[in-house]
């Protein structure tokens, strides 16, 4: 990358907020995305072949793990990799050695490149960023999926992992947070909406939009940072464009986690979530919202046993060679299955 970009980067305006001090508990967040831009970015500084040798030592390691690693490592290239025989890509695939890391989507495009990196510059391949729900026409590497039908031609990687995978201490006990649950966020879309009609209100739901459109105006409620949200016994997650984005924060801490069943998957594979065993799952239509919180709030050692899943469960995604290992080779199988890379 030419150091012209580097510095262009750097001084995008999105990193620039990161080194104001920020009320409501914002800082720290904002830290973590200046930490992750400049590891990304000046890692990318460095020559693509030292990550192609980099890349051949750890797939030889794998070979040296314990047979259950191994498995646990396959059995999630597969879940995210769902190619199973030889697919032709189309002839605007891109070809790896014009990637580049843009300042729109910049998180999208790191993540990515801390991948391409160490494949061939002649590999190709397609790839679409941002919110997606729909399966492309080609094998594609997308952020997102939908969990149900044919979704083979999206193969899921770790990307805006600055954003879908941030999580905070919490320094609150489960028996000592509030016998209530909360919710804040932006409500533009229709289920959100849904969700504040039926739930605002109600006695133990603290929960309102943050957004400054007219039509949530009924349901405005004061932002509220997530150290101030984790202060409860229960936190609602509810899906935006596609999956949402609080759900990984959530089940990483001492609350439990209510939400309806998920639609859509990311690489942190929404689709193997077990309804009452990593989190609360309510109807559709949110009427069982008051009998499951008084439920849970009769049953304290149920609700702490599903945080406790819910707290193995994503302690999975913080394994540095395990994510690095899995990315690799669902990369490699994407190009092995499309015929289009001498590495493959």
């Amino acid at each position: 990358m030419p150091i012209w970009r580097f510095t262009v980067l750097l001084l995008n305006p999105v990193l620039f907020s990161c080194l104001c001090p920020m009320m409501n508990g914002k800082y720290a967040y904002q830290s973590h995305k200046l930490k992750f831009y400049t590891a990304g970015l000046l890692a990318a500084l460095l020559p693509r072949g030292l990550f192609r040798r980099r890349r051949r030592a750890l797939l030889a390691a794998f070979d040296t793990l314990p047979t259950a690693e191994q498995e646990i490592i396959m059995a999630r290239v597969a879940y995210y990799n769902r190619l199973d025989e030889q697919v032709p890509l189309a002839d605007d695939a891109t070809l790896n050695r014009d990637f580049a890391i843009r300042s729109k989507k910049s998180t999208y495009h790191l993540d990515f490149y801390h991948v391409a990196k160490h494949f061939t510059p002649a590999a190709s391949y397609h790839y679409r960023f941002g919110d997606k729900t729909f399966v492309p026409e080609m094998p594609t590497f997308v952020k997102s999926r939908p969990i149900h039908g044919d979704n083979r031609n999206s193969i899921l990687l770790k990307l805006d992992s600055v954003r879908h995978f941030y999580t905070v201490k919490d320094s609150w006990r489960y028996d000592d947070k509030k016998d209530g649950l909360v919710w804040r966020g932006a409500a533009t879309q229709p289920h959100r909406r849904h969700f504040l009609e039926q739930c605002y209100g109600l006695l133990r739901c603290d929960v309102g939009a943050t957004d400054d459109k007219a039509e949530t105006a009924t349901y405005r409620e004061p932002f509220m940072a997530i150290e101030q949200q984790l202060e409860h016994k229960f936190i609602f997650s509810i899906e935006g464009n596609d999956v949402a984005t609080n759900l990984k924060w959530i089940m990483a801490s001492n609350s439990l986690c209510f939400m309806k069943r998920p639609i859509f998957e990311t690489w942190f594979m929404e689709g193997t979530l077990v309804p009452g065993y990593h989190y609360v799952e309510v109807k559709d239509d949110f009427s069982d919202m008051d009998d499951k919180i008084d439920y849970y709030l009769a049953h304290p050692n149920e609700a702490k046993a599903i945080i406790d899943n819910a707290n193995r469960y994503i302690d999975a995604f913080f394994q540095p060679r395990r994510e690095r290992l899995t990315a690799l080779m669902v990369f490699e199988r994407y190009l092995a299955r499309t015929q289009r890379s001498p590495d493959a």
